[in-house]
């Protein structure tokens, strides 16, 4: 059995650019399950003060992160001087549905 992955969650608070439906959506519905997830207030603040969190962030397997564009959130571990592993798995709530993204958090590798 594999372990599981590491579930991320943006709230994008700051920027506002992420649709509050679809955020609160898939909050809703990560809360709703049986998964283990870690939330942050807003990734570009955390780049921006080169958070230490986003070390051990940037060093977990299997990682799954809800947040907006893949290359904007890819370049910000990159800028904060963590960069994240090629096979981390970047979901766009600024373009994707709620169901979407929540599926692909929360499905099975097994």
């Amino acid at each position: 059995m594999s372990s599981p992955a590491t579930i991320l969650y943006c709230r994008c608070a700051y920027a506002q650019v992420v649709p509050t439906g679809v955020k609160n959506d898939v909050l809703q519905q990560l809360c709703a399950s049986e998964a283990s997830f870690e939330t942050v207030s807003d990734l570009c603040e955390m780049a921006a003060h080169r958070d230490p969190r986003l070390q051990a962030i940037a060093a977990c397997s299997k990682l799954r992160i809800a947040a907006c564009y893949p290359r904007a959130v890819k370049g910000l571990f990159q800028q904060a001087g963590f960069p994240l592993p090629a096979e981390t798995e970047i979901l766009n709530m600024r373009t994707q549905t709620a169901a979407e993204i929540t599926e692909s958090l929360l499905r099975s590798d097994s």
